[in-house]
């Protein structure tokens, strides 16, 4: 049973929950990694950025072979690996048309691929323990897909996919997958997102008018203390998790309309807000 970030054995002892977290030197992986900590569990935050925070492991999601060895290492140290939230990603925006295809690639590299090796690097210990969660950070835009940010949504959309798929593919051996979907949320990557007003004026001004919406709502949104508030309620769960969740009562609301919606009315309504 897994509770305050402990893990109760058979015989009723408690044992501190080892936690690994992507992404976690700033905004939402920060905030979550500092939850974490105040919850009671252990935690190693991967992230290529220096940091002097404790549990702090400098390597890059995208090196199979590097996450693989940090991983088993801290599996070797604590004897076992009880959680994995992978949260590390970034986003560009830009038309597709004029979006340089290294760009793409290097985003679906670091927000899917290297969640996948995050992901194959923990199972043999969760499997071989019988136990462990996997919270996948993925996106409402994974529902709603956004003009001139169709990669991010894309690779948040994958992400999604990716832990319905594997949610079913773990469970008998003990273990649970989920995702969780932020909205907007005010943090630094909106300024770190990687912006192209290439083809701007062939759209129209399209583009720019899209991005200053989006980046708006972001400064306007969630404080990621919130949000990771709310994804560590999902990581500590008692029992089992369900595939999918969002965080927000607004941003469920939407999910909802989605399903309740036709395509053609979201479309419309996603024209609406950031393509025209």
């Amino acid at each position: 049973m897994i509770y305050n970030g402990f893990i109760q054995r058979k015989g009723g002892t408690d044992i501190n929950r080892i936690a690994i977290i992507t992404g976690g030197t700033s905004g939402i992986g920060l905030a979550t990694a500092n939850r974490l900590r105040q919850a009671g569990c252990t935690v190693y935050e991967f992230s290529r950025r220096a940091s002097d925070a404790p549990g702090h492991v400098c390597v890059d999601v995208t090196d199979e072979a590097a996450v693989r060895k940090q991983v088993d290492a801290i599996a070797v140290k604590e004897g076992r690996i009880d959680l994995l939230i992978n949260n590390a990603g970034f986003g560009i925006s830009g038309a597709m048309e004029f979006t340089d295809s290294a760009d793409s690639h290097r985003l679906m590299e670091v927000n899917l691929f290297g969640m996948d090796n995050m992901i194959r690097a923990v199972l043999p210990h969760m499997r071989g323990a019988g136990s462990g969660r996997i919270v996948c950070i993925s996106s409402v835009a994974a529902v709603f897909p956004i003009p001139f940010q169709a990669w991010y949504s894309v690779s948040k959309s994958a992400v999604r996919s990716m832990t319905a798929a594997l949610h079913n593919e773990v469970a008998p051996y003990g273990i649970d997958v989920c995702d969780v979907m932020p909205g907007d949320i005010k943090t630094g990557f909106t300024a770190a997102r990687r912006k192209s007003a290439a083809g701007n004026s062939e759209y129209g001004g399209r583009i720019s008018r899209s991005v200053a919406r989006m980046e708006k709502d972001e400064t306007n949104g969630m404080a990621p203390e919130a949000a990771a508030e709310a994804i560590v309620r999902v990581a500590l769960k008692k029992g089992r998790v369900k595939p999918h969740y969002t965080i927000g009562f607004s941003y469920g609301i939407l999910v909802l309309l989605d399903r309740l919606l036709s395509s053609a009315a979201v479309r419309k309504l996603l024209y609406m807000l950031y393509a025209r």
